[in-house]
């Protein structure tokens, strides 16, 4: 009997280290929550990469980024029905919030950034009418897409997006908003329930001029 009590309790022992491993000491329990922990522990710099603005302009990436106290980024693509839509109202809502912001002159320094994964449709005047029906002001959101192929697999690998075609011309993916610095290090992750705490921690990263 001993010996039965003596093995149940080694393997509870290795359920336990096993466990404390895969959730880096039991601090986070998926996919996801690892990355979101490893970007706030690691800041993940930004890949130069090339963008076309819905204006037609290229722009560097980390250039775009450094021009701005702190940036909310995510990603889309304009022919998405699900949770896209969600991710415009969220933007909207950002964007609301920010011209408040500007309106008691007290600008924060937080812009908003739209990238879009599906370079192939989303050119430069599709990004624009898209802009237009969320009534973004270019001033405070911005949107682009990645015109080369390994350049923009390379972003979405580097910053944890997750695309999956589907086979019909629409894609899964995870949606969030991506709080980055001056310096073009993503910082933060946040789930698009959590607008409020990206918005609050961009406009901390900006007041304290991060890094």
């Amino acid at each position: 009997m001993l010996r039965t009590a003596l093995l149940c309790i080694a393997m509870l022992l290795g359920g336990w280290a096993a466990a404390a491993w895969l959730t880096l000491d039991f601090q986070v329990w998926t996919d996801e929550g690892a990355r979101r922990l490893e970007v706030a522990l690691r800041p993940t710099p930004a890949p130069t990469t090339v963008l076309q603005e819905s204006d037609g302009a290229r722009a560097d990436l980390p250039a775009l980024l450094a021009g701005n106290g702190a940036t909310i980024v995510d990603f889309f693509y304009t022919h998405c029905e699900t949770v896209c839509l969600s991710l415009g109202s969220s933007f909207q809502q950002l964007q609301a919030a920010l011209t408040l912001d500007a309106g008691r002159g007290e600008d924060s320094g937080v812009r908003l950034l739209s990238l879009s994964f599906d370079g192939a449709r989303d050119d430069a005047p599709a990004l624009q009418r898209y802009a237009r029906g969320l009534n973004a002001d270019a001033r405070l959101w911005r949107f682009a897409r990645v015109p080369d192929d390994a350049e923009q697999r390379s972003l979405l690998a580097r910053l944890g997006v997750v695309v999956i075609p589907d086979g019909r011309g629409d894609y899964e993916h995870n949606a969030a908003l991506l709080v980055f610095d001056r310096a073009g290090r993503m910082r933060r992750v946040f789930d698009l329930a959590e607008q409020q705490l990206a918005l609050d921690y961009a406009r901390h990263l900006a007041r304290s001029g991060a890094p």
